[in-house]
């Protein structure tokens, strides 16, 4: 399981997926599929995650709706960035799509 933040034109959301890279190839379809072509990613420690969300990170991994290989955590860009440091904040994945 990897988290990560993905800036994107709408702002910045937390995503929780089970692909081996936030540059998975199917993945970055499934953005693609939703008309995001592009964003920049940064990976989070999975523990970190945990730790900053709590029980609503649990409540969102037990989300039937969901599927398995691609969760939302958060999408509120202004509580994302008060939860987490830049420091905090893996190397920066570039995707873009013409």
């Amino acid at each position: 399981m990897k988290a990560g933040i993905f800036m994107m034109g709408s702002g910045p959301i937390m995503v929780l997926t089970s692909y081996a890279t936030l540059q998975d190839s199917y993945l970055v379809s499934k953005f693609l599929s939703k008309g995001i072509k592009k964003f920049i990613a940064f990976e989070i420690d999975l523990n970190l995650v945990k730790e900053r969300y709590g029980n609503h990170f649990n409540v969102v991994m037990g989300d039937l709706h969901q599927s398995d290989d691609l969760r939302v955590l958060d999408y509120d860009g202004h509580h994302i960035f008060d939860l987490f440091h830049f420091s905090e904040f893996g190397e920066p994945v570039y995707n873009e799509m013409e």
